[in-house]
């Protein structure tokens, strides 16, 4: 999830910390002191140091019932260079400058070129891998190493998943929407078998989780 670099360094508890409110969206400090195993003071010590160095942002919600308001914790836009992915900013800006130098589709042929690519390289990687479960679950570590916050996964019924927390392309995205679908083709082509895709709120502080269910029996789901 971290870059190593990062998990290497940072507390225990801040990984614990970020990776739960990347998880479950705005958290507020009694959850957050439930998951790290901690006290309220110094869950909201921790917090705290967070929002001060630039990666948690720091609310309060007036209660339903008398008291003081409750303080919630969410991830700070800085939050992201955590994870390992490239600068949302310098993507864009390059991807613009290619449709000012080679005209208005040049983004999305480098964008289609980079899916592509992805998934030609992620093919050849889980190829040697037959057992259905154990290909997803590399894949989603493939995903990991690139910046994204997923976990594979298996419903009841014996679906199998890819829960994904953040994305570093999001505002990619934002700005050209048809790289969603590629992005979505290539996991299907790594894969080796049908998928679909699905988004599912997540709760308070606007967060929202990625769904990828697959079907190794060739049959899509929906």
């Amino acid at each position: 999830m971290f870059q190593p670099v990062i998990h290497d360094l940072i507390k225990r508890q801040w990984r614990e910390i970020l990776e739960a409110i990347i998880r479950c969206g705005a958290q507020p400090v009694r959850s957050i002191a439930e998951i790290t195993g901690t006290s309220y003071m110094t869950a909201k010590e921790h917090c705290e140091k967070l929002a001060k160095a630039g990666y948690l942002l720091r609310t309060r919600t007036p209660r339903t019932e008398i008291g003081r308001p409750e303080i919630f914790y969410s991830l700070a836009p800085g939050a992201s260079a955590l994870f390992g992915n490239p600068p949302a900013d310098l993507a864009l800006s390059l991807l613009e400058h290619a449709r000012t130098m080679f005209g208005e589709h040049a983004p999305e042929k480098i964008l289609f070129r980079h899916f592509e690519t992805w998934a030609e390289e992620a093919s050849q990687v889980l190829a040697v891998i037959s057992t259905p479960a154990t290909r997803i679950a590399r894949l989603a570590a493939l995903r990991s190493e690139t910046g994204h916050v997923c976990e594979p996964g298996e419903t009841p019924a014996g679906t199998l998943l890819i829960t994904e927390f953040h994305n570093p392309l999001a505002q990619v995205f934002a700005r050209f929407p048809h790289a969603l679908a590629m992005e979505t083709n290539a996991l299907e082509q790594a894969a080796g078998f049908p998928m679909d895709r699905r988004e599912i709120p997540a709760g308070r502080g606007g967060h929202h989780r990625v769904v990828f269910e697959f079907s190794p029996n060739g049959a899509r789901l929906r």
